[in-house]
């Protein structure tokens, strides 16, 4: 039979079986609106290891911010002169670097990173499983029965993976050294690998998730994971972001793109400055954020504590450069409206914004005209509180969203508003009632935005709320 006559014989089969007086599939199951809450969560950031130690830092106007050393570019395999050298070119010396040791508030590389696995883990890994099991212990969900773990989902999300990996294994292949080539090099550099372990650990079996977004992808993450529990994919949801990104190569691509602070190299703890008129870029950070998400009705059933009603998200995009937002802000007020929307709530019943700003001289301004746009009189009066915490984190890239987001949480759970650090004279965007907070502040705080953009224009805008009656 030639290639028309098949053809003709596949129609004459599908008139015969799929006639016109077939009838359609009925329409999916209508479900109901799930309503999702936070019920742990879980920090590994430069302030310290844990909610306690870095929440308490933060509210007193600390900084995890440093000086960059030799040994934080991670170039074991390379000759002293080869690091000296690279050490030297690099514009940024600065860097947020989580506080490693075995006392209280540091990360414990020997339980965390050296441990029996530790072939298959990498550091940003490990950041996620450290992050997830205080979520989890927190929100006293450590299910035994396959049904609860067959309910159970990860969305934990990075932005570069390990960098500092693919710099070693490259050096390899210059030395003509292939065959020492690690064979857990592959599962140590995919960024799922975060969110796998974590299910692997716990045994969760439900959706296993990992978005990648640049500086967006915790948000990105928290707000998947809230769906999935409204779609029915799950039920609890371990969801955040994770990120080791202070390496040789990634600062040096950093710095190449003249995105990081190059102007306070002599003062770290000053050089992160959102919204400061003489910020000059961004400060490399690590760390991982994860909150547990559950469904309310779960989460009363077994009667967890509820830190917040995750009420919106919203997303967009810029569609106009690689690196840089708008000038129009058009992408950042279009997520923060989306976000707003879904709540059901109005602009002026947001008591805080925890905002993305960076400390560059772009974006800060952008996002600062956003979100007066949006908010309008209600910025203006001085009504709305608003800070950046990354003054004291600097930028953990993938993981931002997640730590801010659960930094937004904390603020309506315990009514303090976090500062922006280093805010000595306020961009002249910024005038009457629309400030930045320079200092802690204790309001009631019953509603509050966290937002996060990245490159590529990607844009994500997480809304929470005080818990619900219950």
């Amino acid at each position: 039979m030639n290639y028309g006559k098949r053809i003709l014989s596949q129609k004459n089969f599908c008139s015969r079986h799929f006639s016109s007086g077939s009838q359609p599939f009925a329409p999916p199951p209508i479900r109901g609106q799930r309503r999702v809450v936070v019920t742990g969560l879980g920090l590994v950031t430069p302030l310290g290891c844990g909610v306690e130690t870095t929440w308490g830092r933060l509210v007193k106007g600390g900084c995890g911010i440093r000086a960059l050393t030799h040994e934080d570019l991670k170039m074991d395999g390379f000759d002293k002169e080869t690091v000296d050298h690279t050490f030297d070119q690099l514009t940024s010396k600065v860097a947020a670097v989580v506080p490693s040791g075995t006392n209280a508030g540091e990360f414990n590389e020997e339980a965390w990173l050296r441990n029996k696995d530790h072939r298959s883990i990498a550091r940003f890994i490990s950041y996620a499983l450290c992050a997830a099991d205080e979520a989890l212990r927190d929100a006293r969900w450590l299910p035994t029965e396959s049904e609860e773990k067959e309910a159970t989902g990860v969305s934990i999300g990075g932005g570069t993976g390990s960098i500092s990996d693919i710099l070693e294994s490259a050096q390899m292949i210059c030395e003509k050294r292939l065959r020492r080539l690690s064979p857990f090099f592959i599962p140590r550099i995919l960024i799922n690998m975060a969110a796998g372990h974590v299910s692997m650990k716990y045994g969760f079996k439900g959706p296993n998730h990992a978005a990648v977004t640049a500086c967006a992808t915790g948000a990105h993450s928290i707000g998947d994971a809230a769906r999935m529990i409204q779609f029915g994919d799950a039920k609890v949801m371990v969801a955040g972001g994770t990120e080791s990104s202070i390496d040789a190569l990634s600062i040096a691509g950093f710095c190449r793109s003249r995105a990081l602070t190059s102007k306070y190299n002599h003062i770290p703890e000053e050089s992160s400055r959102p919204f400061d008129s003489d910020r000059d870029g961004f400060v490399i950070g690590e760390g991982s954020g994860v909150m547990v998400l559950e469904d309310l009705e779960h989460a009363k059933e077994r009667g967890a504590s509820i830190y917040a009603e995750i009420r919106g998200y919203g997303m967009s995009g810029d569609a106009y450069h690689i690196t840089q937002p708008h000038a129009d802000g058009r992408g950042a007020i279009l997520a923060m409206t989306r976000a707003l929307q879904q709540s059901g709530l109005h602009p002026n019943q947001v008591d805080y914004v925890n905002a993305h700003a960076t400390s560059t001289p772009l974006g800060d301004v952008v996002e600062a005209n956003a979100i007066k746009a949006v908010f309008a009189e209600h910025a203006s009066s001085g009504a709305l509180a608003l800070s950046s915490t990354k003054g004291a984190t600097g930028h953990l890239l993938g993981a931002a969203g997640a730590v801010e987001a659960i930094f937004a949480v904390l603020a309506l759970h315990y009514g303090i508003a976090p500062p922006t650090i280093n805010l000595h004279k306020a961009d002249p965007v910024f005038h009457d009632g629309f400030m930045p907070l320079s200092v802690s502040r204790v309001m009631p705080i019953r509603a509050c935005l966290s937002n996060s953009f990245g490159f590529g224009g990607t844009n994500a805008c997480l809304l929470f709320t005080s818990p619900p009656s219950v």
